[in-house]
């Protein structure tokens, strides 16, 4: 997608050029999964496309803005979708694509700086601080960026520059599609004061509701309310957060990739199932694909949970802590079906199932190599095999054997 397909934001306006004291990016994909998608596909650039699947119970995982202009989102039901927009182009998401874009976008960004804090696959905060001899001023750097993305990855990105990370978030918002947009520390509130109130981090529809009850619409209303007013409202630490952010106060430094503290995934069914058999099933393919994603990041794990959501949207969970961490599936798997079959289901109609590790080490630090026994051994040794297959030939080339769909097999969101 080039500049020149997007079109600026209604309302876009500067505020200076002044970086100075500007030293914090957030950079922010845009409609990044789209976007992703449309490198393939350049005759769908300037229609309404739709990324999403799993049936009638999926959801929008990404929409380009022209699908967006017609009301579509990111996690709205794909059923209803497809009825605000029938005309929209709808396709079914490349998820390892995504991974290795992403990972393209965060080598550009660390071939920057090492302070990159990455938020999701497609957006991060980075100190440009230590940068600004070799590579210039933090304007400098964030053109240097955008050129790169869309250089080296065939995407756009926006960026907002400012002095601190709330500001910057704002920023890059505020510049999308393919913009960017520097607040000097002096307009800081010049920026923010208008802004709605549920710009404001932490502000969800419960305390926008809240806010508005106190005949609070804009930021510049709750910077303006004494700080008494605001606890007792929202709560002491509701109350005293807004408040500072409504001043622009943010003292939280970008912070270097944190370890994940746990890897899971879930699978929803296109319709509800009753059957142990096709759960099992489910619970083999999430342990698979934990397990690989686990071996992927160097981890280890000791604590296994599912996640069960039946048919009224109630919701459980069940965990197991092994004395050996493991990022093997069938140890994972093993210990899944324990927890299943422990809740002692009966044809129960069921939503959703999913599986999570915690407890998560550096696999490279942890002692389980030293105390598997050989079948175990034996077992990771053939997923790791399977994981060199897999990235050569594609994730489905090699599947367990009680993944072979049978009659009664559903296919769900994963």
């Amino acid at each position: 997608m080039s500049r020149s397909q997007v079109r600026r934001p209604a309302g876009f306006v500067g505020f200076g050029d002044d970086d100075s004291s500007c030293p914090i990016l957030h950079v922010d994909m845009d409609a990044f999964y789209a976007s992703v998608e449309l490198r393939t596909r350049p005759e769908l650039i300037g229609q309404p496309v739709i990324v999403g699947g799993g049936g009638g119970r999926g959801v929008v995982l990404s929409a380009t803005y022209e699908a967006r202009a017609l009301g579509i989102h990111s996690a709205m039901p794909i059923a209803r979708a497809h009825r605000i927009a029938p005309q929209a182009i709808f396709i079914e998401p490349t998820h390892g694509l995504y991974s290795e874009v992403s990972a393209g976008v965060m080598e550009i960004f660390e071939s920057i700086t090492p302070i990159v804090e990455p938020l999701s696959l497609d957006e991060a905060f980075l100190d440009v601080s230590g940068a600004l001899r070799r590579l210039g001023t933090p304007t400098s750097i964030a053109h240097l960026i955008r050129a790169r993305v869309v250089a080296e990855q065939g995407i756009t990105c926006s960026v907002g520059v400012a002095s601190t990370k709330f500001v910057a978030k704002l920023a890059s918002t505020r510049s999308k599609p393919d913009g960017l947009l520097v607040i000097p520390i002096d307009k800081v509130l010049a920026f923010l004061h208008p802004l709605p109130v549920g710009a404001l981090w932490g502000v969800g529809e419960r305390t926008e509701e809240s806010l508005h009850r106190l005949g609070l619409r804009t930021v510049g209303d709750i910077a303006h309310t004494p700080l008494d007013t605001m606890k007792r409202a929202l709560g002491e630490a509701a109350g005293v957060q807004l408040h500072e952010l409504s001043w622009g106060r943010d003292n939280r430094s970008v912070t270097p990739h944190q370890p994940d503290k746990s890897i899971g995934n879930e699978s929803t069914f296109n319709q509800d199932v009753d059957d142990p058999e096709v759960i099992l099933r489910h619970l083999m393919r999430l342990s698979d694909q934990v397990a690989g994603r686990m071996r992927n990041a160097g981890h280890v794990g000791r604590t296994i949970s599912i996640k069960i959501r039946f048919a009224d949207f109630s919701t459980i969970t069940r965990s197991r802590t092994m004395q050996v961490p493991t990022d093997t599936a069938k140890e994972i798997f093993d210990v899944a079906r324990g927890l299943y079959e422990g809740l002692g289901l009966q044809r129960v109609r069921i939503r959703l199932v999913g599986v999570r590790m915690e407890g998560l080490d550096d696999a490279s630090e942890a002692p389980h190599q030293m105390t598997f026994d050989e079948p175990a051994h034996g077992h990771r040794d053939a997923e790791v095999a399977i994981d060199a297959l897999r990235s050569r030939f594609g994730a489905t080339a090699v599947q367990p054997g009680r993944l072979t769909p049978g009659k009664t097999e559903q296919k769900g969101q994963e």
